[in-house]
């Protein structure tokens, strides 16, 4: 059977998905997406998968694709983040009969992109792509498609997305963020961009960014024309977006956990995920998160899960008519519903003291101790304070450490030569020495090397013995005779 190609391969094979789970690192797994697919989704996509590694280990392709396939889980598409086009067309190989397409990521703006080369920091590299992507629509059975992000000038990102489907791209979903619009510095995607590419393209488009209800959708396909919109953070915290419902977050956590027992997955992709729903109501139950935080089976995680719900249920019950959501919420924190990301001011404001009520903090914020006093500290610190109470962060109370000779790093309390012990190692190599206090032995060692070489001399025979000394006698001579 003929691959199929742009709108036919939108139309019969995706079944003209309108309404598309992203691939999400850690989070679209197969659970997550069968929880989707029942609330509305119908597509999903992979969590993105490490070409180099897919290639080579047998276990990574067992653990995130081939232990999941699931006949429910179709139309799917796995994606793949790659810098080298043979890598990422082997390991499309090992992945396409488990699969409708495969997807090369473009779109990744995290550091972690950045240091291996893949994501949105290949934008600049045309004829890299376009190798990459030649190559896979030549040689895979199934379509290629890219995800991208935009630059800040609509008609590069127009020329970019053009270029990627004259290699044989054959669906094209647009981020319509930069690579530097990512964590509070996001803002708000541009749907300019992603109609301007819409018009300038024959492929079908996903949009992606701005989607937190079923109305943005329809706004958004209304808007840009674009065949279908992909969803990330609105789907982690309502699944049931794609249905235009609320429903209440036990709910979809109960059917969420419900499924993970039949197809399990690592625990911390599940505590993540209710993380996610619990969301607002862990930032009124303080003591539950740090609970959710540290448990270590699914039945630990299923028992945070049950007291949340119970604390929810006794709230609604002695809630007083006509009483609003607090803290600016649509909703109650019990119900599914958008997080808006603060940007940096909001951010610097929930850090702080001001506006938060009792028992409710911000993300950073410590409530107020016993004595009245509050700090601000990293949810690290945070932890620490739980575990030990009497813990102070109080730079003035750090105990003052005597310095290195050398470097003033605090030196080793029993260094023969008062010194730290990256200074100690460089000096007690140099002069063939030890220091006990930082366990470097060089003299010792040395020591023993002499005696082992001259135990293994005399184990030698008197012929070797005579032609060695003969040998170093010859080598005497001729150093004096050089000398003079």
């Amino acid at each position: 059977m003929p691959k199929l190609r742009g709108e036919a391969f939108w139309r019969e094979t995706l079944r003209s998905a309108h309404y598309v789970v992203a691939p999400m690192v850690d989070q679209s797994e197969l659970a997550w997406r069968l929880l989707s697919r029942r609330h509305g989704a119908q597509l999903c996509y992979t969590p993105m998968l490490h070409a180099q590694v897919f290639l080579r280990d047998a276990n990574y392709r067992r653990e995130n694709l081939y232990d999941e396939a699931c006949p429910e889980d179709r139309p799917l598409i796995v994606q793949f983040c790659a810098n080298d086009p043979e890598v990422f067309v082997q390991a499309a190989l090992l992945a396409q009969d488990y699969c409708d397409a495969i997807d090369l990521n473009l779109g990744c703006p995290q550091m972690i992109a950045k240091r291996g080369h893949y994501g949105a920091f290949l934008q600049e590299e045309w004829d890299l792509l376009q190798r990459m992507i030649l190559l896979a629509n030549e040689k895979l059975s199934v379509p290629i498609t890219c995800k991208i992000r935009v630059f800040p000038d609509i008609d590069k990102t127009v020329k970019y997305a053009q270029m990627l489907e004259k290699a044989g791209c054959q669906l094209l979903t647009v981020h319509g963020r930069t690579k530097e619009q990512k964590g509070p510095l996001a803002g708000v995607a541009s749907w300019e961009h992603i109609q301007a590419v819409r018009k300038a393209v024959n492929i079908p488009v996903f949009a992606n960014g701005n989607i937190q209800c079923l109305s943005d959708v329809e706004e958004c396909i209304r808007k840009t024309g674009v065949h279908g919109v992909m969803s990330a953070e609105g789907n982690l915290h309502n699944p049931a977006l794609f249905e235009g419902r609320n429903p209440l977050v036990w709910e979809m956590a109960e059917e969420y956990l419900e499924i993970v027992r039949k197809y399990p997955c690592p625990l911390s992709y599940v505590r993540a995920h209710l993380f996610k729903l619990w969301h607002h109501t862990l930032q009124v139950y303080q003591q539950l998160r740090e609970e959710l935080a540290k448990v270590k089976t699914l039945e630990g995680i299923v028992d945070v899960n049950r007291e949340l719900k119970l604390r929810c249920q006794e709230e609604i019950a002695n809630q007083k008519e006509g009483e609003k959501p607090k803290e600016g919420l649509p909703f109650f924190h019990w119900i599914c519903q958008p997080y808006i990301r603060p940007g940096p001011k909001e951010r610097c404001r929930e850090n702080g003291d001001s506006g938060t009520e009792k028992g409710v903090r911000g993300k950073r914020a410590l409530e107020e101790e016993e004595d009245g006093n509050s700090e601000i500290l990293s949810k690290n610190k945070q932890k620490k304070k739980l575990r030990n109470p009497n813990k102070s962060f109080d730079p003035s109370l750090k105990p003052k450490y005597a310095k290195c000779d050398q470097c003033g790093n605090p030196k080793g309390t029993k260094c023969v030569f008062n010194m730290c012990r990256g200074c100690c190692k460089k000096r007690a190599f140099k002069e063939v020495a030890d220091c006990p206090g930082h366990g470097l032995l060089f003299k010792t060692k040395y020591e023993k090397s002499l005696s082992w070489q001259h135990s293994q001399r005399g184990n030698q025979t008197p012929e070797i013995s005579q032609r060695e000394d003969a040998e170093v006698g010859e080598t005497a001579v001729l150093k004096e005779a050089g000398d003079s």
